[in-house]
């Protein structure tokens, strides 16, 4: 199977992993169709993607509501004809010790990585059950994998992804619809995701951590473009992505 003429929703797609991988499915011939809040960055990005020869469109979007992914979905399908893939990426990390008791930022990790992936799953799911096919790909973390001190609230939210990932997959599997699931668990990767943090402490640890160890957003792109380049009858369902360098 190709990732060429597939039609892919991508949210968060304004910077970082959204949008290198933006950048590298179109290269290979996708459609794309990107989601975010910062309407002059998805300009520029579809611009860059219309010069190199590649498809894109956009829509301002906010994946805290479901409104907005549901009207992200209907471009892809009046511009393009179908979607085949969503992928979940839009999220933020303000992390802190519990203890600080950052309850806003709490509610918005919560809203965003949690609520704002079951408003895309639920944008798509009528599509691909009816269709009996499509691509649901989120961006989890290694906080979703194992725990982290200051972590506590951000990884809470990405082990919840975790499991409705493999929910969804199980229950596609069940009823037949052949709905392929991806999740991605990122450790270091060199984004805008740190700008989000307000408590200084875990900022200073998380700063030195990713300037000795980071690594470019293209390394998820490709692990991206890999899930949806494998066969419909193949499901790839689970990727831990770490720098080398980082222990």
């Amino acid at each position: 199977m190709s990732v060429k003429n597939k039609v892919v929703v991508i949210t968060g797609a304004s910077s970082g992993i959204g949008e290198a991988t933006a950048k590298m499915l179109a290269k290979n011939g996708a459609d794309v169709v990107l989601g975010a809040r910062r309407e002059s960055r998805l300009q520029e990005i579809c611009q860059s993607i219309s010069e190199n020869g590649g498809q894109a469109i956009y829509r301002v979007t906010d994946v805290t509501d479901p409104e907005d992914l549901e009207a992200l979905v209907a471009l892809a399908k009046d511009k393009f004809g179908a979607i085949d893939v969503i992928y979940n990426n839009a999220g933020i990390m303000p992390t802190s010790p519990i203890s600080a008791l950052k309850v806003k930022e709490w509610n918005a990790m919560i809203d965003v990585n949690l609520k704002g992936v079951l408003n895309g799953v639920a944008a798509v799911m009528p599509d691909f059950t009816s269709q009996k096919h499509g691509q649901i790909i989120t961006t989890s973390s290694v906080a979703g994998l194992k725990s982290f001190i200051g972590s506590g609230v951000y990884g809470a939210t990405k082990f919840a992804v975790r499991n409705l990932m493999e929910v969804i997959r199980m229950e596609s599997a069940k009823e037949q619809t052949n709905i392929r699931t991806a999740t991605i668990y990122p450790a270091a990767i060199n984004t805008e995701l740190l700008q989000h943090i307000t408590d200084t402490s875990s900022k200073q640890g998380m700063d030195q951590l990713y300037q000795s160890v980071g690594i470019t957003p293209d390394a998820i792109a490709r692990v991206v473009n890999f899930a949806i380049d494998q066969p419909e009858d193949v499901n790839i369902n689970e990727f831990t992505v770490y720098p080398t360098k980082q222990g």
